[in-house]
């Protein structure tokens, strides 16, 4: 018999597990669902099928994907646990087997050596394959209608390591562009998958240290691998149980590199030790890159006192100015309200662009449990609108779909999921992706929760 769920910051509230999976048909609407989306919303997020082993990061879950199908002004909702190798272990075993990214040890010696590829950070729609993604191995693929998993996917054998969750799209090629970091050298590789999600391109970059790069940014002629001093050293493991240390000693450094270039090309900048998990997005301006990033000044909820989640997320947006010419870099901090999982519409990846959103905690009379607003920056005029929550509800990763593939750049709508304190159940919000501050266009009431998660997206016509 599985054990009881501990009493952990990370397992409580709507960090909780939903231990269902299900199917919910014409889910009721307030408001009216704009016809113009006409697709499903997928979105990845942890959700532990068995009590931990030992100490629980909120990193550790399964991966489950949630889905909101919608169309012709109605949605539908289903959920399912991502079927990796470490899920079938532990099912069978009938408790957890691994042990988590602040535990490592605690690994049964029964899975010794097993991949423990939760599958659990992110999901992308791309050469016509639904992929869930997890940064320590390769993607899952997913049925797109049953969410089925199909297994996981290594590009016909030519993936050699694992692949990052934050791939980046490109709209005019259609190419993915990704990478995948590890504990060994060579400690970082970048990859191109074309149009049709036939790898392509896989280039060995000679990193200056194993670092927890979480996401990278790419340009229309650059792409910009940035390096933290979140260091992944198994020594790690023997001090505190996590493979995840901070060594600020180390500096930080962000390295550019043409996109049709290698390891020699690459030109590294040295910046003030901080730390960022994602990027909004990233130009070429003539001889310079600049990129805009959720900044913090260390890495968040690994140094043992980060229990509270969102509630620890406090990056401000910092633009980043690459001198390409004379070398150097700038940084501009462009808003003081923390901020995190920032979105844009991406159309416009890699590419100047003039909107961005963002989850964030804007001030109000009571203390906020976490994201308490969609963030809008108009990036030309420097004005942020903002969709502020009762005090009790949070919002997740905020998604921009545009009206229509044609639609100028910000003409669409925001999708949010908005957990809902009161009554301990999750919604989705779709705004006006001009107006946020206005009320919402509509609202699709789930009655169930969707536990807190990190990223989606959104297939147009799936």
């Amino acid at each position: 018999m599985s054990r009881a769920f501990p009493d952990d910051p990370f397992l409580r509230d709507n960090y909780g597990p939903v231990q269902i999976e299900g199917d919910a048909f014409d889910l009721p609407i307030e408001g009216e669902l704009p016809r113009e989306l006409h697709g499903t919303l997928y979105r990845n997020g942890p959700n532990p099928q068995f009590a931990p082993r030992g100490r629980y990061h909120w990193f550790d879950g399964d991966g489950m994907i949630h889905a909101f199908r919608l169309r012709d002004g109605r949605a539908s909702y289903r959920n399912r646990w991502v079927r990796t190798a470490r899920f079938a272990l532990e099912r069978a075993a009938g408790e957890a087997l691994f042990g988590g990214l602040g535990d490592l040890a605690a690994t049964d010696p029964r899975v010794a050596g097993a991949s423990p590829n939760a599958a659990n950070t992110n999901i992308v729609w791309h050469g016509g394959k639904l992929l869930a993604l997890w940064e320590g191995g390769p993607p899952h693929a997913l049925d797109p209608v049953t969410l089925e998993t199909l297994g996981p996917d290594d590009f016909g054998g030519k993936l050699v390591g694992p692949m990052t969750a934050h791939p980046k799209l490109d709209p005019e090629s259609g190419e993915m562009c990704f990478f995948g970091y590890g504990f060994t050298p060579p400690f970082l590789r970048y990859h191109v998958a074309d149009a049709r999600g036939r790898l392509v391109r896989s280039v060995e970059i000679d990193a200056p240290w194993a670092s927890m790069m979480h996401d990278f940014v790419v340009t229309k002629r650059h792409v910009i691998f940035p390096i933290f001093p979140a260091t992944i050293r198994l020594e790690n493991v023997e001090r505190t149980g996590s493979p995840i240390g901070w060594e600020p000693e180390l500096g930080a450094r962000i390295g550019v590199m043409p996109r049709d270039g290698t390891s020699a090309d690459v030109r590294w900048f040295e910046i003030d030790p901080c730390y960022v998990f994602h990027p909004l997005n990233a130009w070429d301006d003539g001889d310079r890159v600049v990129t805009e990033m959720c900044r913090y000044p260390r890495l968040p909820l690994f140094d043992g006192a980060g229990t509270q989640g969102l509630q620890d997320l406090d990056a401000l947006l910092t633009r980043f100015t690459l001198d390409l010419a004379g070398g150097g870099v700038k940084e501009d901090r462009l808003d003081d309200v923390p901020c995190e999982f920032p979105r844009f519409d991406e159309r416009r990846a890699g590419l100047p662009y003039r909107h961005g959103y963002a989850g964030g905690v804007v001030p109000t009379p009571g203390r906020a449990r976490g994201f308490n607003a969609v963030l809008h920056w108009d990036l030309a005029t420097g004005r942020r609108r903002d969709f502020v929550v009762p005090g009790c509800d949070v919002v997740g990763e905020p998604l921009f779909v545009p009206r229509a593939p044609d639609a100028a750049e910000g003409d669409g709508f925001v999708l949010v999921l908005v957990y809902r304190g009161e009554e301990k159940c999750s919604d989705l919000v779709v705004l006006d992706a001009q107006n946020v501050d206005r009320s919402p266009l509509a609202t699709v009431r789930l009655g169930a929760r969707v536990p807190f998660g990190f990223h989606g997206n959104w297939a147009d016509g799936v």
